[in-house]
């Protein structure tokens, strides 16, 4: 769907997800998440940026696993404690996944996906036309009822920074495996969180865009 068309289906609140084009089971397991390999850090630095031009071949299981432990997983058993930070360890951010199969959340522990609308709702995570051909869209999800410790006027602040931590470990893992990413925040929002079916204590904070790069025609 073009943006044109986005934008104006969004006037009148038209903009919606599409069914899914494949099965969607209720729960994705994920292989065990690598943990070595890629690129030094201070190289994943220099190599990370913003893309806009997708390929629409599918993640793999095991990338797809690999990528969302980087974002949000948990790197200390013993604490659950989490690669990206949070404050007050509130861990307020929901990870929602966004695939031709359906929509998803991110269940850390036990490190899998589980269904939350058998529909295709790529295209009402952003205007751009190409959040519809790349197969990967994380939505980062403020859920503000875990931060009732945090004073009212802080919580959606704190929420964006520890979306944005994850948003980064995205962008590092991207750099260091050969995939490109960009991060967003134009999209309808009440669309997006009807896609999400999402309810009045959860706050749609950006959206996330992640395959392989196109491959240039010669």
């Amino acid at each position: 769907m073009h943006t044109l068309t986005k934008l104006l289906s969004s006037a009148v609140g038209h903009l919606k997800p599409e069914r899914a084009n494949a099965d969607s089971p209720a729960v994705l397991p994920l292989p065990v998440p690598m943990r070595d390999g890629g690129m030094p850090l201070l190289q994943a630095l220099a190599e990370r940026k913003s893309g806009r031009s997708f390929s629409a071949e599918p993640l793999s299981a095991q990338v797809l696993s690999n990528l969302l432990w980087a974002a949000f997983g948990i790197n200390r058993a013993r604490t659950g404690g989490r690669t990206a930070p949070s404050a007050l360890n509130g861990q307020e951010v929901d990870v929602y996944v966004s695939l031709a199969s359906g929509v998803y959340i991110y269940a850390c522990e036990p490190h899998e996906l589980q269904l939350v609308a058998a529909v295709d709702a790529r295209r009402v995570t952003g205007f751009q036309d190409f959040v519809d051909r790349a197969p990967l869209d994380l939505v980062y999800v403020a859920d503000l009822s875990h931060v009732d410790a945090v004073p009212h006027e802080q919580r959606m602040l704190f929420a964006a920074a520890s979306a944005g931590a994850i948003a980064e470990n995205v962008y590092l893992y991207a750099a260091s495996f050969g995939l490109t990413t960009v991060v967003r925040a134009w999209f309808d929002r009440s669309a997006l969180a009807a896609a999400l079916q999402l309810g009045g204590h959860e706050h749609v904070l950006l959206a996330q865009t992640v395959g392989y790069p196109a491959v240039e025609a010669s």
